[in-house]
């Protein structure tokens, strides 16, 4: 007997978003470590809104959003809002009810710059880690380091001389007609008018240029999970001098060594790192010139294994672009996307981690 599409209309449910939602489902052991991070930082929460006035977005609930933001791709928060509305998984994650009301998509953006000014990304990208280290689940003594270029939330029709104070007018506002043809543009004498904080730069010889930031990680080698992280205007020596800052930040436990690819191949950073009691297990680029690593680093067993570890930051970086959505960013400012970055790689250690132990 064929069934009737009948659609009644329910006055009341009786089963909870907590039912609702399997006990195995993946999301469960990341909203069990993320609340435990949170309750970490409230004293720092505290510290940040005022003892009176009207009840502002309860900052644990604002950082969960971002959270399912970055692992679900979403790319705005306007559309995370409207997610919100009616998707029963990210209300149960974010810990809203069925009847509760979503926020304005400016309220939670006027919200979410006031963690922002409270530097809570960094907090909460250390608390992250402190959970890995209480898994034992890092190494403390061997690392890898590498950067990526972040294409920046600005076009290059922005990108104006600097003492081009009065330009004439464009012949059409919204989509100006811009002629590059016999004009040299560099970083010196061009700004964006857009992100000002982006750098023209390329990813390498043949590829276009972009305006772009940096973003660097440090890698522990046992199960590829992020330790530190830096963005950095987009230069040539960007990923040297984040990595030497990131290594010095370290703590003190004895020798160390440090992976990275031929780009770290330099006499300078090499020397760098030994004053620092620092092993580099770079990458040797003998291609046109001598390399800074010898036989005295290479024929040690540890080398070869440095070089095959120091491979797995890759996959942090591609997850980053793709899942993450920072192949080309939204927000503008260094330290808006230095916020933006540092949370993304705190989710990935919180995927990571979850992996690890379901493993």
């Amino acid at each position: 007997m064929r069934g009737f599409d009948e659609q009644p209309k329910h006055l009341f449910s009786y089963i909870s978003i907590e039912q609702r939602v399997p006990a195995t489902h993946p999301l469960r052991p990341i909203r069990e470590m993320t609340d435990r991070v949170l309750a970490t930082l409230s004293p720092q929460f505290t510290k940040l809104y005022a003892k009176i006035g009207r009840p502002s977005i309860p900052p644990e609930k604002l950082l969960r959003a971002l959270l399912l933001q970055v692992l679900y791709t979403v790319r705005s928060e306007r559309l995370l809002m409207e997610q919100l509305e009616y998707n029963l998984l990210f209300r149960w994650f974010v810990g809203l009810e069925i009847d509760d009301p979503v926020w304005d998509v400016t309220v939670f953006t006027k919200n979410r710059d006031r963690l922002l000014a409270g530097n809570v990304a960094a907090t909460f990208f250390h608390a992250v880690r402190a959970e890995a280290e209480a898994r034992q689940l890092t190494s403390d003594d061997h690392f890898t380091v590498d950067g990526t270029l972040l294409e920046a939330w600005a076009s290059l029709k922005s990108f104006k001389k600097v003492a081009d104070a009065d330009p004439p007018p464009p012949d059409d506002p919204g989509n100006p007609t811009v002629n590059f043809h016999g004009e040299t543009r560099t970083n010196a004498t061009h700004t964006s008018t857009t992100d000002p904080d982006a750098r023209l730069a390329r990813k390498g010889r043949g590829k276009e240029a972009k305006l772009s930031y940096t973003g660097h990680i440090m890698m522990e080698n046992r199960n590829g999970l992020a330790v530190d992280v830096a963005v950095l205007p987009a230069t040539g020596t960007a990923e040297r001098e984040a990595a030497i800052e990131m290594v010095a930040d370290l703590p003190d436990t004895g020798r160390i060594t440090l992976g990275g690819d031929k780009n770290y191949d330099t006499q300078d950073f090499v020397a760098q790192l030994r004053q620092l009691e620092v092993t580099p297990h770079v990458a040797q680029n003998d291609t046109n010139r001598r390399s800074a690593i010898d036989g005295r680093t290479t024929h040690h067993a540890g080398y070869g294994i440095s070089q095959q570890k120091r491979k797995r930051i890759e996959e942090i970086f591609g997850w980053l672009k793709t899942v993450g959505g920072l192949r080309k960013l939204r927000h503008r400012g260094h330290e808006r996307v230095t916020w933006m970055f540092t949370f993304a790689v705190a989710v990935y250690n919180l995927v990571r981690i979850r992996n690890l132990e379901a493993a």
